[in-house]
């Protein structure tokens, strides 16, 4: 947990996009790694193995009901409430133009990005936690850099 709390957490987070969630997340990645802990064959980086479990709990997370209606009541409910200095730092991420624009894109092409530019992952690792081929990574890693250009060029032009 100490050496891939902050990634596991941060992965989490760009793929649900609440901070409470992405604790939950964390936790029940880590949980599931300590009880198969001796199902791991050392055929990946066990940060590419930690990433894919993330990557499942957080898309079986988001597949429940629960989530649904916490998402929603949680945005129903979002108001004039002083930040904490959590939300504050999570905001923060969102400072840069470049983390706004990825975290507006679809999932797919968020999720490709940020394994790619964060994680330093390589196009094997990526293919292995998406479970896709590393043609399609590399398919999907050059239409997610296009849609970026595409929302930094459209901008550019609302400035002009």
């Amino acid at each position: 947990m100490e050496t891939y709390g902050n990634d596991v957490w941060n992965y989490a987070f760009s793929i649900c996009r609440n901070k409470d969630a992405a604790d939950d997340i964390a936790q029940d990645a880590f949980l599931k790694v300590y009880r198969n802990l001796t199902t791991f064959r050392g055929e990946a980086a066990v940060k590419t193995w930690l990433l894919t479990i993330t990557r499942n709990t957080a898309y079986d997370y988001m597949r429940k009901a629960f989530w649904r209606k916490v998402t929603l009541v949680g945005f129903v409910q979002s108001g004039g409430t002083a930040s904490s200095a959590e939300t504050e730092a999570v905001e923060n991420l969102y400072a840069s133009e470049i983390w706004q624009k990825v975290m507006s894109l679809s999932a797919k092409y968020r999720e490709i990005l940020i394994l790619h530019a964060h994680y330093q992952m390589t196009t094997k690792e990526m293919a292995a936690i998406l479970d896709i081929s590393e043609g399609t990574v590399k398919s999907r890693l050059h239409h997610a850099r296009l849609k970026v250009l595409s929302l930094k060029e459209r901008e550019a032009l609302e400035h002009s």
